[in-house]
């Protein structure tokens, strides 16, 4: 499954648009985290235990939208966004969309192995 930001991809034309995909990841914030996050804004630096959270929410919402495209029979997401939300001030969401496309002629055997994204839609390990 090719994934892209842009609305194409150089060297292949789009056969056909399949609609939208979109996957979403929630995670809360506990306390612990909270204290930790505060102690690391009051005398600066990087907050890691929120960037393994997002990153691992970023993940799962990317691993929904491409099982999303993989039922609708697509060959590529391209148009791909994602998003960073908070709300009610311990929540945060990651949600993923794009376009589902039908590539013509396409040939994943043609891409290197780190362009196109594995076939197994196993989630990342936490």
């Amino acid at each position: 499954m090719l994934i892209t930001t842009t609305d194409s991809i150089e060297g292949q034309a789009i056969e056909k648009y399949l609609g939208i995909v979109t996957g979403e990841a929630v995670f809360g914030v506990g306390v612990f985290a909270d204290l930790k996050a505060g102690f690391s804004d009051l005398v600066g630096g990087r907050v890691e235990s929120y960037e393994k959270e997002l990153e691992n929410s970023k993940n799962n919402a990317l691993v929904e939208m491409i099982k999303e495209a993989k039922i609708l029979g697509a060959h590529a997401i391209v148009g791909v966004d994602i998003d960073y939300l908070e709300f009610l001030g311990k929540y945060f969401m990651v949600v993923v969309n794009g376009t589902a496309v039908i590539l013509k002629g396409f040939d994943e055997g043609g891409f290197p192995d780190n362009f196109v994204m594995p076939l197994d839609l196993k989630k990342p390990a936490d």
